[in-house]
């Protein structure tokens, strides 16, 4: 007997399945168009990386004062469960547009593929393949003009929130001590990040990975040895204390201490937020405090 496209198979925080293989998402994704700032003077413009599988990214450009100055790369990954969401939306525009501005980077926001369509570990592959394509600019002759121009492949920096947390974390790892040849990632920015947690995200995160190592996935809690290998001499976490996950990034923070990283890592709480609140909350004294915080990450010496 068939199943009726009314029996649920399975419900979890972002999506329920349906006995009959439909999957139903619980939040839409609005995208805009890129779009040129006039009173911050950032740009922004969408580019393909791959047709397939389908990879792409918007890149931002802050103001240009001095043309001869190279800028540091950052590779922003976004958030959204590893199933929703997008470099496109409106949150993830303004979002890495502020920090562009904030931190005067180039940033590059990487549109990766997504569960159901297509389900992890796609989010890992297509941001390595991303990374790897703006690594290629570095001898100046890939096919990014703003790339080939105006950045500084010696200060790359690798970031998300959430599930872009992980990814970037899960690229870190990837980079690992040898580095990446042409380029130096300075640190990753690791904002409310997601390394499993409660019982229900852990097994969301197993359902969208149907080739998984169980509740032990190295992606999904990152093992010592992995750890020991990330690729560049300093991390940044952001927490906030009223997140679900607060307890995770907390145990991550803990266990890259004590690893044989031998790196700098830093933790940022605030006080009275929840998840993601930087991006509900963009003008909030606490969210400008991340911005700005992010900003010195990226520039100090």
């Amino acid at each position: 007997m068939e199943p009726t496209s009314n029996e649920i198979d399975h419900e979890f925080r972002f999506f329920r399945t349906y006995k009959n293989g439909h999957v139903e998402k619980f939040y839409s994704t609005h995208k805009i168009p890129p779009s040129n700032n006039p009173v911050t003077g950032v740009q922004s413009k969408d580019i393909i990386i791959s047709p397939e599988p389908a990879i792409s990214a918007r890149i931002f450009l802050p103001k240009i004062h001095e043309p001869t100055r190279k800028l540091p790369v950052l590779f922003y990954i976004h958030g959204g469960g590893f199933c929703f969401e997008s470099a496109f939306s409106p949150l993830y525009h303004n979002h890495v547009a502020s920090l562009v501005t904030e931190a005067r980077v180039i940033a590059v926001s990487v549109e990766y593929g997504l569960y159901p369509d297509r389900p992890i570990p796609a989010c890992y592959e297509d941001s390595w393949a991303a990374l790897k394509w703006v690594v290629s600019h570095s001898a100046r002759n890939g096919p990014e003009p703003w790339l080939n121009e105006y950045a500084d492949f010696d200060r790359v920096f690798i970031s998300g929130d959430s599930a872009g947390a992980n990814i970037s974390h899960n690229l870190a790892v990837r980079v690992g001590p040898d580095g990446l040849s042409g380029v130096k990632v300075n640190g990753i920015v690791l904002v409310h990040p997601f390394f499993g947690g409660l019982e229900e995200d852990d097994e969301m995160w197993l359902y969208m990975c149907p080739e998984n190592g169980g509740l032990q996935d190295r992606r999904l809690k990152p093992p010592a040895e992995d750890l020991a290998r990330i690729g560049c001499g300093r991390v940044l976490i952001f927490l906030a204390a009223e997140d679900h996950l607060r307890e995770v990034g907390q145990r991550y923070y803990d266990e890259l201490a004590k690893s044989e990283w031998g790196g700098s890592v830093e933790v940022v709480e605030h006080e009275g937020e929840s998840h993601v609140f930087h991006l509900m909350k963009p003008d909030s004294e606490k969210a400008t405090n991340l911005i700005k915080k992010f900003g010195s990450f990226i520039n100090q010496n």
